[in-house]
Formats: C-alpha cells, sequence, structure tokens
C-alpha cells in the first residue's frame, strides 16, 4: 500500500535522527532503520496494530526503540500522521499538526 507523511511526520524523522546523531550517529541511522522498517510493516498490514482513541487512528510501537508511529489507514494509502518516543507526554492531535 502507498505511504503518505504529513508534514508533523516528516519533520518527526528529522527531529529524531537530529537528536539522536549528537549522541550517537551509528545508533541514529539504526533507529531510522527501525522506524522505516515499521513502517513498512503498516503498509503491508495496515490494520493490524491497534487503533487509539480516536477510531480512524492506530499506532504501530517498536518495542526495542520504544517510538510509536500514528497512523491513518485508507483505502488506497495510509498517512503517517506522527512518530514521538513513548517516553514523552501522550499525544492528541490537534488541527495544526495536519
Amino acid at each position: 500500500m502507498k505511504v503518505r507523511y504529513r508534514a508533523l511526520a516528516l519533520a518527526d524523522l528529522e527531529n529524531i535522527f537530529r537528536f539522536i546523531d549528537e549522541r550517537s550517529p551509528t545508533g541514529a541511522v539504526n533507529v531510522l532503520k527501525a522506524i522505516r522498517k515499521a513502517i513498512d510493516d503498516i503498509a503491508e498490514h495496515p490494520l493490524a496494530s491497534p487503533r487509539t482513541s480516536d477510531p480512524g487512528i492506530r499506532v504501530k510501537i517498536l518495542g526495542r526503540y520504544r517510538y510509536k508511529i500514528f497512523y491513518s489507514p485508507g483505502e488506497n494509502a495510509i498517512e503517517i500522521i506522527h512518530i514521538r518516543h513513548a517516553a514523552r507526554r501522550p499525544w492528541i492531535e490537534r488541527a495544526q499538526d495536519e
């Protein structure tokens, strides 16, 4: 299935990489590879992850790195909405996130 990214999700990927890269360049590459693999899994099995409190949004959790990928499955594509670390405050989607 096709994958689209909201601007917020693209900014998340960049911020995640920059934050980790300052501490561990190899770690940053490994985390991004794991996130991209998880997104590939989402594209193959878009309904496999649990729904959030919003029935149109699902969340895939990367166990090892503890990142959450929020996405919306559609008929022809999935939309990656937001990517954040599980240790952060819970995320509530707002109109400006779009």
